[in-house]
Formats: C-alpha cells, sequence, structure tokens
C-alpha cells in the first residue's frame, strides 16, 4: 500500500487531526442497553456526527483484539500484521531511551503479591510515579554477568528494563498471566535465539523480588513485550506530512517517534494537549493527539468512569474544530468496553468530517451510528488513505 501512496500523495496546506480516544468502543452492560459512548452526553461530537461520515474502523482483522501498539500502527496506515512492534521498544523510545542494535527491551508492570506468591492487583494499586520511580532507582542495582542492564520509570505503575549485550533475541514470552489469582508466569523463550534473554530475564526477576520484598503493593513484577527497534518508513517518506505526536504516555511517544513524528509538548492533562495543538498549528500538516483515559477507565469495569471521560474528551471539541482542520478524524485505536474490562475484538466507531466528505445523515456518534455510517466496516489502515484523499492530497491512480 505505501509503495502507491508514494506514487499518489501530492502537497498543499491542508490540516489533518486525528483524534484517538484509547479504547473508545464499549458495550452495554446488558441487553437492550446503552454503551458507554452511547449513555455519555456528546452534544459536540453529535454536531459533528451531523456533518461528518462514520463508520466501524477494525484494528487488526475481524475477531481479533488488538493490543495498543498495532491498533495504532493500522491508525498511522502501517500494517500491523507486516510491522510488529514489541511493547518494550515502544516504552523505551517513547521515554527517550536510545535503543542500539542488539537492544532488547521489555515493559514491565508492579504487581502485587499475596503471601502466596499470586497476584493479587496486576498493576500495583496503580501506585504513583514518585513512588515507582524510587522503586525503579532501587532496581538498578540488578546485575547480570555478561549484560548491561538498564532499568527506567515510565508511569505509575509501568517501567521498562533493557538488556544490551551479545546472543540476545526478542522472541520471549510475556510472564504476566493476565489474571489474579495465578504467579507470575517463568520467562520462557519461543525460539532457540532467545534462550540467552530468557535466562537474563529470570536472574532480573529473581533479584528484583528480593528488592522488592519490603514492598506493601509493589512487591512483585511482571514482563512484557520483549522487543527489538523495529526499522519503519517514516511518515514524511509515505504520506509528504510533516507530523506532530500530541500525548502524555511514553508508550504513544514512542510509537510516534517510531513511525517519524515529532513529539511536541510536555502535557500532562487533555486541556493542555489541546494548548500544545493550538500553539503549534502552523508548524505542521498532521496532528496525532491521544487521551488515554477512555481506555483504562474500561480496563478497569468503571462504566461510569468511562463515560465521565467520554464526556471530558467531548468538551475540548470546540478548541480543535475552532482551528478549522482540513479533515478532524475521531476515533480509538481499539474497543475497551468496561463489561469485559480488556481491549476487545469489536469494530471501533471512527467519524471523518471534510468539506468534501458524503455525510451519511446520522446525528449522532455512537456504535450504533458508526454500523449505519457511510463508511461502513473497514479496516483501520485504510483510515489514513481516507485522510489524505478528503485533504485533496492524493493524486489519480492511473490513465
Amino acid at each position: 500500500m505505501h509503495i502507491i501512496t508514494r506514487k499518489l500523495v501530492t502537497s498543499n496546506d491542508s490540516k489533518i487531526v486525528m483524534l484517538v480516544a484509547d479504547g473508545l468502543g464499549g458495550l452495554p452492560l446488558g441487553p437492550g442497553g446503552r454503551t458507554e459512548l452511547e449513555t455519555a452526553r456528546t452534544p459536540n461530537l453529535d454536531q459533528l456526527a451531523r456533518r461528518g461520515v462514520q463508520g466501524g474502523s477494525i484494528p487488526v482483522k475481524p475477531g481479533i483484539s488488538p493490543g495498543s501498539g498495532p491498533g495504532h500502527l493500522a491508525l498511522f496506515g502501517y500494517d500491523p500484521l507486516q510491522y510488529v512492534i514489541g511493547r518494550g521498544a515502544l516504552e523505551a523510545t517513547g521515554i527517550g531511551f536510545a535503543l542500539q542494535p542488539g537492544d532488547v527491551a521489555v515493559r514491565c508492570n508492579f504487581c502485587t503479591l499475596d503471601r502466596e506468591g499470586n497476584i493479587s492487583d496486576r498493576r500495583a494499586g496503580r501506585i504513583a510515579s514518585e513512588q515507582s520511580a524510587a522503586l525503579v532507582d532501587r532496581l538498578r542495582a540488578v546485575r547480570v554477568a555478561g549484560v548491561e542492564v538498564f532499568v527506567e520509570p515510565v508511569r505509575e505503575h509501568r517501567f521498562v528494563v533493557v538488556f544490551r549485550g551479545p546472543g540476545l533475541g526478542d522472541n520471549v514470552l510475556d510472564t504476566d498471566p493476565q489474571v489474579t489469582g495465578a504467579p507470575p508466569l517463568a520467562p520462557v523463550a519461543a525460539d532457540p535465539a532467545s534462550r540467552r534473554t530468557a535466562e537474563v530475564a529470570a536472574r532480573f526477576v529473581e533479584q528484583a523480588a528480593r528488592l522488592l520484598a519490603d514492598q506493601p503493593h509493589a512487591n512483585g513484577l511482571t514482563l512484557r513485550g520483549f522487543a527489538e527497534r523495529p526499522a519503519l518508513p517514516s511518515y514524511q517518506e509515505v504520506y509528504g506530512l510533516r507530523a506532530a505526536a500530541i500525548a502524555v504516555y511514553p508508550m504513544y511517544k514512542g510509537l510516534a517517534r517510531l513511525v517519524g513524528m515529532e513529539i511536541v509538548g510536555d502535557a500532562h492533562t487533555l486541556d493542555e494537549q489541546v494548548d500544545v495543538l493550538e500553539g503549534c498549528y502552523d508548524q505542521f500538516d498532521f496532528f496525532f493527539l491521544h487521551f488515554k483515559y477512555t481506555d483504562s477507565t474500561g480496563e478497569d469495569g468503571a462504566f461510569d468512569a468511562k463515560v465521565e471521560r467520554i464526556e471530558q474528551f467531548d468538551a475540548c471539541l470546540p478548541r480543535v474544530t475552532a482551528l478549522e482542520p482540513t479533515v478532524l478524524i475521531v476515533t480509538g485505536d481499539h474497543s475497551t468496553p468496561s463489561f469485559l474490562r480488556s481491549h476487545s475484538w469489536h469494530p471501533v466507531p471512527t467519524l471523518l468530517v471534510s468539506d468534501c466528505c458524503r455525510p451519511d445523515g446520522n446525528n449522532e456518534f455512537s456504535e450504533r451510528a458508526s454500523i449505519r455510517g457511510g463508511l461502513g466496516q473497514f479496516e483501520a489502515r485504510y483510515l489514513m488513505l481516507l485522510a489524505l484523499a478528503n485533504a485533496r492530497r492524493l493524486g489519480k491512480y492511473g490513465a
């Protein structure tokens, strides 16, 4: 697809804004009920729905529940089955860690273990970032023969470990069992080239357990997303766009950086993110603005809290629309229904507004409306093509 895109891309002064409410899609809590998006008061989204066209985007393939990495890659127009990025590389790049060839980065969670060694809280109560950073500093005392070990804080219960040394592969299975009431799994290599990495990871976990033993909540850890840095073509190469990323969480900054976006601002709230958007609007062609909390509330099973976060997201829209972007997209990287407390396979409500889109007659932005929408159900990796076309940045294909 990128081969064709490179040939068709043209330049103009259009602006494309992509607002991503992480985990946006949901489910009703019972038959006949409303989803979180349908329950929320969203006057601004509904007004945009009357001007635009919507549909349901499929992040990977029907029935596949994606992680945040594949979900965002698809939104950015990269086939998530062709370009596979491990969570560790995303987190490390997101905090600005310079991964070298052969490095293996791992996304880690502090967790709470009970007296039997079983996980009672997979996120250690989402401990404060300051507390997490202090524990990360403690873990820097870990030493593994023949390997350099870097431990860096991320946010709340998340941190990154990078192993650097000869003979390390990144095909190691996660140690998070994804449930409570079970112990963390042992690091297991999925191929011979990664056996050394699994051994190093096991040594790290063993020493870390002793260093964390006195903690009331963060007394354990899990390892996820063993990954080397991937090679991806940039937004400038593929789309001819100067692209900016405005995100709070490091992982999303990392993914944006890997596709050649410039990380702008140092925002900590949604309002501050919009401040950054307004401040850099003349400098870029494409803007990715990421809002995390529609996902985390869904993962917590907090239906009402997710409704509130959607309403918060809706409230920022007048400031965005006041900029009069040529193309405005509202979507999510995947669905995270509170009912399931996890990412799901359900198509994500997606709305596109431009002066040359074909409005579909919907009066609200919701799951039900997206099913009836003019975009239908489509693979998310084609969303950037639609954005470029509506921005009149794609030439004609063929004679």
